[in-house]
């Protein structure tokens, strides 16, 4: 199978809800490195899973709904924890909303809070 990847780093903002997890509960900010992975069969005519131009494209269009944004105060959010496993999820969504009609089989959406803290979901399509 076929994979491609593209990275965008933005700062959002977030708190934690529901537990005890100390300065997590307090309004404060991430800067957040993203990872779209895009896998499937076959290529295009060009020999391309996708087009990277397109893939940037939808993905900073994507980025621009959270960037210096609370998290928790947008829609996708509500009634849930913007936690980076959370986010991956809403992320690799928005990616599949955009992706119909594409050669595409899966999608994995890996998000870094930090350095050495990350989570991510995967699609298969």
């Amino acid at each position: 199978m076929y994979t491609v990847s593209v990275e965008r780093s933005f700062t959002a903002y977030h708190y934690l809800v529901g537990g005890n997890w100390g300065p997590e509960n307090d309004k404060h900010a991430h800067q957040y490195c993203v990872q779209v992975e895009l896998s499937g069969q076959k290529l295009d005519r060009h020999g391309f899973l996708l087009d990277i131009v397109e893939i940037e494209r939808i993905f900073d269009t994507i980025i621009k709904t959270y960037e210096k944004k609370t998290l928790n105060q947008l829609p996708e959010f509500k009634n849930i924890n913007p936690s980076i496993e959370n986010f991956s999820r809403i992320i690799c969504y928005g990616f599949i909303k955009q992706l119909k009609g594409k050669n595409i089989k899966a999608i994995t959406i890996k998000i870094w809070e930090n350095e050495i803290a990350c989570a991510s979901y995967r699609q298969e399509l």
